[in-house]
């Protein structure tokens, strides 16, 4: 068999989320968890972390490639990460679901197609 080295990646920056969302691990794990179930991706593992005096980071291991976000609630930021190889599953409707649930004042998403012999980078908003 021949696995595909193409990939997609999306990077996401959300600002203005509220505190209590961003420093919370075991709500921000159960949102990861549903945005790979809802993005279609296999879920082989979960972690998370949290920092004092603020902020977590969580990071799920699909058998597609990986999902994380790490969070600074006092200044309501969130970094969100999205990377799944091939072409099935799509990782920017991980990206979305955490988008609808966190409720960013402003985002920022940069999508980058990988492993094709080129990095094509496209902002997004």
């Amino acid at each position: 068999m021949e696995y595909s080295t193409s990939g997609t990646h999306i990077i996401a920056d959300l600002w203005g989320v509220e505190f209590e969302k961003l420093n919370d691990p075991s709500y921000l794990e159960n949102q990861l968890k549903i945005a790979a179930k809802k993005s279609g991706a296999t879920m082989l593992s979960c972690d998370s972390q949290a920092f004092e005096p603020f902020g977590a980071t969580v990071f799920v291991v699909l058998s597609e490639s990986h999902l994380s976000i790490h969070t600074y609630p006092e200044k309501g930021f969130a970094a969100v990460d999205g990377y799944t190889c091939g072409e099935t599953i799509d990782p920017m409707d991980a990206v979305l679901y955490l988008i609808s649930v966190l409720q960013p004042q402003k985002q920022e998403l940069i999508k980058l197609t990988r492993g094709e012999g080129k990095l094509e980078v496209k902002k997004i908003s």
